[in-house]
């Protein structure tokens, strides 16, 4: 029987472990975890993400503070705020909601953002640390880190003698989660657009990880019988059964046939996307454990 994960569900425990550390170091240290959260313009999607994240910041008990500015802000307003928030000891995590309006240069005003509050993990620091297996020095891009979740709880912390293929090397996530799965000893190969019979490089993984965004493109000939199959792509498309104009979402994974064959799979939606977020608030109570000299917990 194929295992499909519940992407809900481990999201969930990622928050109660993050709730209960929250309790912890405000009753031991007397520190309450900050996050702010900065969004400018109006664009319906991203308040959407905001309002989910600044309501999960309040649920985990934290100290959660939203910025809201106008789509007119200047780079040098925007690039002040987060200089304020830098120095404000209250706030340990500083997200900037991507994208900005087009006018704002996006990638000075998340190199700023102090990396040690970065929870996005975006920062070139927290990126380089992930790229030398500097786990416990940087926060990780909270999409590769709860992919990762998925696989220690499928296969451990070990993952000596595995094979794994990630296809997509984006700066987001195919190359973090390439490092990430290279730092607990898989043999890694990065796969895409260019690779040579991507079919039979996949063929080979026993953690099979699709990061590319084309609709359903990795088939049940391209899985391994009994692997573990991630599927981080969200694609909109065409769905006439349910009436016209319809769509509805799907991963790079034919799901239905690639289930057939794996021994467990995430689904999308409600896979990798529910961990987006908690693997934020678990970057949070992580960077205000090391800010008040203690060792974090682990996810």
């Amino acid at each position: 029987m194929t295992t499909v994960i519940d992407g809900k569900a481990v999201a969930a425990s990622v928050i109660e472990t993050v709730k209960s550390a929250t309790r912890t170091l405000e009753t031991e240290a007397g520190v309450r975890a900050g996050l702010a959260v900065v969004i400018v313009g109006e664009d319906p999607a991203s308040h959407a993400y905001v309002s989910a994240k600044s309501r999960m910041a309040k649920e985990c008990g934290f100290l959660s503070v939203q910025h809201t500015l106008p789509k007119e802000t200047s780079q040098e307003e925007l690039a002040a705020l987060v200089a304020e928030l830098n120095a404000d000891p209250s706030i340990h995590g500083i997200l900037v909601q991507l994208p900005l309006p087009k006018h704002l240069q996006s990638e000075p005003i998340i190199q700023s953002i102090l990396p040690e509050k970065d929870v996005d993990g975006l920062h070139v620091v927290n990126a380089g640390k992930v790229a030398t297996g500097d786990l416990d020095g940087g926060l990780v891009s909270c999409t590769p880190a709860g992919a990762m979740v998925f696989v220690r709880r499928t296969h451990g912390d070990d993952l000596s003698g595995l094979n794994a293929v990630v296809i997509g090397r984006s700066n987001l996530f195919g190359k973090p989660m390439s490092a990430l799965l290279l730092a607990a000893n898989a043999t890694v190969t990065t796969a895409h657009s260019r690779t040579k019979d991507l079919p039979a490089v996949c063929r080979n993984a026993d953690i099979l990880v699709a990061a590319v965004g084309r609709a359903e493109m990795v088939k049940a000939d391209w899985v391994k019988p009994g692997a573990l199959v991630i599927d981080v792509g969200i694609n909109r498309v065409p769905a006439p059964e349910r009436g016209e104009g319809k769509t509805k979402l799907v991963g790079d994974v034919a799901f239905e046939e690639c289930a057939r064959v794996a021994s467990v799979i995430t689904p999308v939606p409600g896979g990798v996307g529910p961990m987006t977020i908690a693997m934020l608030m678990a970057n949070t109570i992580i960077a205000a454990y090391r800010k008040a000299g203690r060792k974090p917990p682990k996810f």
